[in-house]
């Protein structure tokens, strides 16, 4: 799968500083093995105390890992990733994408136009 430069830079320095599992899993368990859902349950849990601020801690902000993943297709989104490029990237037909994050793909009207304008000033130049 691409990924931005940025995340690989981040990854490389991740394996450098801890390295691999011995199959080649990025991240392992205390004990080498695989991470159990329970241990998973509570390392999110512990994180999602340390990051999110006081007030959001009862709330279902990333309540869940795949909550991440929503926010990443998300970010891809409003960042103006071409939507079947994200879909593409998500593992889902642009129909899926369309069927879940409607609402952010309708909201990108205004920059929709912008790009429309400015294709439109270089064709008059």
């Amino acid at each position: 799968m691409p990924i931005p430069p940025v995340l690989v830079r981040l990854i490389r320095e991740h394996r450098q500083h801890y390295g691999v599992a011995p199959d080649g899993r990025l991240f392992r368990a205390a004990g080498g093995g695989r991470v159990r859902s329970t241990e998973y349950t509570e390392i999110w849990q512990a994180a999602r105390k340390k990051a999110l601020p006081h007030e959001d801690q009862g709330t279902p902000l990333a309540a869940v890992p795949y909550s991440l993943r929503h926010a990443g297709v998300s970010l891809w989104i409003e960042a103006g990733v071409d939507p079947v490029e994200v879909a593409r990237r998500a593992g889902h037909s642009p129909a899926v994408l369309w069927r879940f994050y409607a609402k952010i793909l309708r909201g990108s009207k205004d920059h929709a136009n912008e790009l429309i304008g400015q294709a439109l000033a270089k064709q008059r130049v």
